[in-house]
This record gives C-alpha cells, structure tokens and sequence, in this order.
C-alpha cells in the first residue's frame, strides 16, 4: 500500500513542478523523437499516469478486491485513462482561439469626442472607443474643435496620435 501511496504523491508532486518546468521532458530529448510523441512526454501526462497508477492502485489494493499484481494492473489502466485524459486536454486548451487582437488601423472611421480642446494644426486630445474599450489618443485637426465636439478619425499616423475631423450633422 505504501509504495502505491508514495507512487501517487509523487505524481501530484510532479503534476505541482510541471506548473514551473513545462515543457522540460520534450527538451530533454531535442528533436529525437520529433512529432513520434508529440504531447505524450509533456510533464503534465506522465504526472496524471504516475498519481493516478498510484492511487489507482491504493485504492484497488485497500479496497481487497485484489492482490498487488491486480492492483498494479488496475493503477496502470487508471493511469493511462489519466494520462489520456490530460493529453487531450492539454490539446483542447492549446487550440482554444481569442478574437483578433484590435489594431491601430481600426480606429479609421470610428467616432469620438474631444477632451481637451484642439486647435487649429495643433494637438488636443480625444477618447475613442476600439473594441468596446475607451481609448484616449492625442488628436490633430485641420480646423480648431472645441471640448465635447463630436469627431471621426480620417488617419492613424502613430499608434497614439490620430488625425479627426468633425461631424456633420
């Protein structure tokens, strides 16, 4: 029973550094196995095979419903189910998508209003909205545009400064 126990802990102990030396086991052995086991060697795998053939097998062992053999068969078939599982789940979570990251370039065409006046060729600010997010730019107009005014952007010459115009309404 001791040597199951001990087997299991060591899989949460390795299951707790995998959190700090990901990726170590796909290091270790730098491209000789490269795409054969892609995924199965990672720490987190062999940490759910190893604390799940462990306690697998503890509880198999402690329930009587079999010898030490059986139960190291039964921990090994349990660990593998672990381990499965954690692979796929690894792989699901690596191909989970975010949205598009917003661009500078898609502040083109947005609305605003000015915050601080602008003046004529000279620079104010104004607070535009890029992906549901305020976002305050310094602004440049042709034409001197008070606090509150309404704008749209006409160019985006720097990620932080936009060039604007007023609406016409």
């Amino acid at each position: 029973m001791a040597w199951f126990l001990g087997l299991g802990i060591t899989g949460v102990v390795l299951l707790a550094l995998s959190l700090v030396f990901d990726g170590l086991l796909e290091g270790i052995f730098d491209g000789v196995l490269d795409g054969v086991l892609e995924g199965w060697l990672s720490l987190p795998v062999v940490a759910g095979f190893v604390a799940m053939t462990g306690f697998g097998g503890a509880i198999a062992l402690g329930s009587g419903w079999t010898g030490p053999a059986g139960a190291a068969g039964i921990g090994a078939v349990a660990g593998v189910g672990a381990g499965w599982l954690t692979y796929r789940f690894g792989r699901a979570l690596m191909r989970d998508q975010t949205a598009v990251t917003p661009r500078t370039d898609d502040l083109l065409g947005t609305s605003g209003k000015v915050v601080t006046a602008i003046p004529a060729d000279g620079y104010g600010e104004v607070l535009l909205r890029l992906a549901g997010q305020p976002l305050k730019c310094a602004a440049r107009s042709t034409v001197p545009l008070a606090r509150g005014a309404e704008v749209w952007v006409e160019a985006v010459p720097t990620g932080t400064s936009v060039v604007v115009r007023p609406v016409d309404r």
